[in-house]
């Protein structure tokens, strides 16, 4: 019965900011209780006398699940599981469950977006109309930065799994040709092409990848060297993905036509961040946003209610560990 089962949401903000409907989560899981925040030092305690957690990003680690002997189930609020020690669950005998495809037309928007701005430098000609510099123009329009145009020009997509697929779909309504690249540590394969061949012959970038052992700074000085001049690159994936000191490197040398990503390798980038230091030309840095459309988030809800459905039915669903 639902009724003896008590849940937590442990940072319940990251998902709803107070707009979505959580009416099938609560009556797959029994009692509910959410929370705004939890620190390091009161997880363990919340989790007393807990069948099942709810997490984005809260870390339960080894030590917390050891002290957590009631917990069958978690629910992880989004696809990675890097905050979960997935080895101490398994020797626990808890399930873990992530989110899985939730925010492909969000993610898939946003990319365009970010390519689409830095095609028709955006943010430039709205810094020089906030200046004031078309009020005093002695023609019609601005001019002062080249745009470009996407119809007839090649894309190189580093990860075609459903994102990529979408993103790769909405370039061709652009009239772009596509490409798709090798990613390191995956077996070769007749469609993809050698990372090094496709820098070079791409107009724009965009990673669709995950961030591993494999991936980790692989684009980095040399690569961005090997794109055209004048080249775009676009990361929606994950920060890490990049080597940022040397993308910054090339924004301010001029190689690169720009450059836009929606995450760092440290987030939030409370630190700093090569990326963040306010100089750079034809950058633009979104704060990891891309993901989080309502309809995206109430497509995460759907899917915990139907983990915990799925879990407490005997049929697993989602399962990573």
């Amino acid at each position: 019965m639902t009724n003896n089962r008590r849940a937590v949401f442990l940072d319940h903000p990251s998902l709803d900011l107070g707009d979505l409907d959580l009416s099938e989560l609560r009556d797959s899981l029994g009692e509910l209780q959410l929370f705004s925040d939890t620190t390091a030092q009161n997880v363990a305690e919340r989790l007393q006398g807990v069948q099942v957690v709810i997490s984005n990003k809260i870390p339960l680690t080894a030590e917390t699940l050891a002290a957590c002997p009631e917990l069958q189930l978690i629910l992880v609020s989004a696809t990675g599981t890097n905050n979960i020690d997935l080895d101490a669950a398994r020797a626990h005998g808890i399930t873990v469950s992530n989110c899985q495809g939730y925010g492909t037309p969000s993610v898939a928007q946003h990319t365009i977006m970010l390519l689409l701005n830095l095609a028709t430098r955006l943010q430039d000609y709205q810094r020089d109309v906030n200046a004031g510099k078309w009020q005093q123009a002695k023609q019609f329009c601005l001019l002062d930065h080249p745009i470009v145009e996407l119809e007839g020009k090649t894309l190189g997509l580093l990860g075609h799994g459903e994102l990529g697929s979408a993103v790769a779909r909405l370039a061709k309504a652009f009239g772009m040709r596509v490409l798709l690249g090798a990613i390191p540590g995956r077996p070769a394969r007749a469609d993809r092409v050698p990372l090094d061949e496709l820098l070079a012959q791409v107009d724009a970038l965009t990673l669709h990848c995950p961030l591993n052992e494999h991936t980790r700074g692989f684009i980095g000085a040399r690569e961005l060297a090997l794109l055209k001049p004048g080249a775009f690159v676009v990361n929606t994936a994950r920060g890490g993905l990049i080597d940022e000191q040397a993308l910054a490197d090339a924004l301010r040398s001029g190689h690169l036509g720009g450059a836009a990503t929606d995450v760092l390798s440290v987030e939030p980038p409370v630190y700093g961040n090569p990326l963040l230091a306010g100089e750079i030309p034809r950058l633009i840095v979104t704060p990891h946003n891309a993901w989080g459309s309502r309809e995206a988030r109430q497509r995460i809800v759907g899917q915990l209610a139907e983990n915990a459905r799925g879990f407490f039915g005997g049929a697993p669903l989602r399962v990573v560990s």
